[in-house]
């Protein structure tokens, strides 16, 4: 039977996080490019001047990807505010991309 070493261990990070917003803080952050690239997706999908079934399969396809993107800026949103308050003033703790 072949002898495998122990794993190493690791060593703590040279510069420990020091953000004092916390996880949430970094969540809203997420949520908020999340929301940006879904508008530029929708605005993006309104701005095609194709025609045709294509053109219109396309436009529905990029319409899901910007619905996403925007459900997943709404759920990190929605996990940060049960986290905590925001740090810096943001508005709303809820506002739907």
């Amino acid at each position: 039977m072949t002898h495998l070493p122990d794993a190493p261990r690791r060593r703590p990070h040279p510069h420990p996080r020091t953000d004092p917003a916390g996880p949430a803080e970094g969540l809203r952050g997420h949520a908020a490019a999340l929301c940006a690239h879904a508008a530029r997706l929708r605005l993006a999908a309104a701005e095609l001047d194709w025609e045709g079934p294509e053109a219109e399969a396309l436009r529905a396809e990029v319409s899901a990807l910007a619905s996403r993107c925007a459900a997943a800026a709404n759920g990190l949103r929605l996990t940060a505010a049960r986290l905590g308050p925001p740090t810096r003033p943001h508005g709303p703790a809820y506002e739907p991309c």
